[in-house]
């Protein structure tokens, strides 16, 4: 379990060196590309892929971070680079709930998931 997260990391690491010579446009996330600020993530990468998992604090600082704009937040969740790591998506929307962020978006629609 954990030489998977060790990996997701790695495969992280290596899109956000590959993704820094892009150009970012304003989008959900501003002026950051939604797959850049998906790399934010990599603490949170055992916890997207299993609901049980204990959610570290550095994961619930970038969520908290993140989840300030729930557009943002819903694109990171299911970006390319998210998907590519092993994201579930039905799992990391429960992220902000496991954190205990209460002013967390419930109810707020991500494509076909709703942020509980």
């Amino acid at each position: 379990m954990e030489s998977k997260a060790v990996r997701c990391l790695c495969f992280l690491a290596m899109l956000l060196v590959a993704g820094l010579g892009t150009a970012c446009g304003a989008g959900e996330c501003g002026r950051v590309a939604v797959d850049k600020m998906a790399l934010k993530l990599a603490p949170c990468a055992a916890a997207t892929q299993n609901p049980r998992a204990a959610v570290p604090p550095t994961c619930c600082t970038q969520i908290r971070a993140i989840g300030r704009n729930p557009k943002c937040l819903c694109a990171v969740m299911l970006s390319n680079t998210a998907r590519q790591a092993g994201v579930k998506p039905a799992v990391a929307m429960t992220i902000p709930k496991r954190c205990a962020i209460a002013n967390r978006p419930i109810g707020y629609k991500c494509g076909p998931y709703t942020l509980p």
